[in-house]
């Protein structure tokens, strides 16, 4: 894993828009959906080929996001996620939200940087 660390592991559409978001990336972009339901949520991977690339994720089920814009949102692997937080928190960033454990994935965290802009951390499994 530790060559991995730092690269932008993982990236997911936040929209309200599902369904026009899926048309619209299908045709621009080739990509084939598949959905999927993680932690109560239906999530959708887009794939090219057989290769998962992105996810979109439907805002309105997620309350943290209310009255945020759709946006792209990205997860960075990191060798261990407890140390990348403690790195995060002493040069001046937040826990949006706490490690959680997603199955097949890894483990994520969410966190602002000093700027606020808010990132997402991934310990790959």
């Amino acid at each position: 894993m530790p060559q991995n660390h730092g690269q932008v592991w993982w990236t997911e559409l936040r929209t309200r828009d599902v369904a026009g978001a899926l048309t619209y990336y299908k045709d621009v972009c080739g990509w084939n959906f598949e959905a999927l339901e993680m932690q109560g949520i239906l999530y959708h991977v887009g794939r090219r080929g057989d290769r998962p690339v992105v996810g979109v994720a439907d805002m309105r089920a997620l309350p943290e996001l209310d009255g945020a814009p759709p946006h792209w949102f990205s997860y960075f692997a990191v060798n261990s996620l407890e140390r990348a937080l403690e790195k995060s928190a002493a040069r001046g960033g937040q826990v949006i939200r706490p490690p959680v454990p997603i199955d097949g994935l890894g483990r994520i965290a969410i966190v602002s940087d000093p700027s606020g802009a808010a990132l997402g951390l991934i310990t790959p499994e």
